[in-house]
């Protein structure tokens, strides 16, 4: 697969509607040609939980003038187009993608979407690698990975694995 668009997204909480931040890298004939980041405010206004603002370091101050999903995805989808989606884990950022549309009441357009912890299970026997998380699987296949958790460096990760790996 030379052709797709890796994202990764930041909840503010337990919501999965409540993403915080978005982002992405696009894939063109195996090259990584561009890259999105976008923090956005979460709505209806859910509350930042502490825990995961720990996790990423993103607040409530952080995200209060940014713009709203149904803007920074616009924006977004004229980068994704056509292209699949792949992500670490895409059952929890479609998950949290498909929620958020649905609080904007937009429609879904089922884009194709792949998963590198998915693929990575089923190619990379469990004794080579002891976890198939973002940062354990980047160590494996010697990829270099820093600012975990920030969305753009996740989705970076994700990029590299996926070519590494489909």
């Amino acid at each position: 697969m030379e052709n797709f668009v890796a994202l990764d997204v930041e909840t503010a909480n337990n919501e999965p509607s409540s993403i915080c931040a978005i982002g992405a890298v696009k894939v063109t004939d195996g090259i990584i040609t561009d890259r999105f980041y976008r923090l956005v405010k979460p709505e209806p206004e859910y509350y930042f939980r502490y825990f995961t603002e720990q996790i990423h370091g993103i607040d409530r101050e952080m995200t209060a003038d940014a713009p709203t999903f149904d803007v920074v995805w616009r924006e977004l989808h004229r980068m994704i187009g056509r292209l699949p989606l792949v992500a670490h884990n895409k059952r929890f950022d479609e998950k949290c993608i498909r929620a958020a549309f649905r609080v904007y009441r937009m429609d879904y357009p089922d884009y194709p979407f792949l998963c590198t912890v998915e693929k990575a299970r089923r190619t990379i026997p469990r004794s080579a690698c002891s976890s198939f998380s973002l940062p354990n699987l980047c160590d494996f296949l010697g990829i270099p990975f820093n600012n975990h958790h920030n969305a753009l460096a996740d989705a970076e990760a994700c990029a590299k694995i996926a070519l590494a790996i489909f």
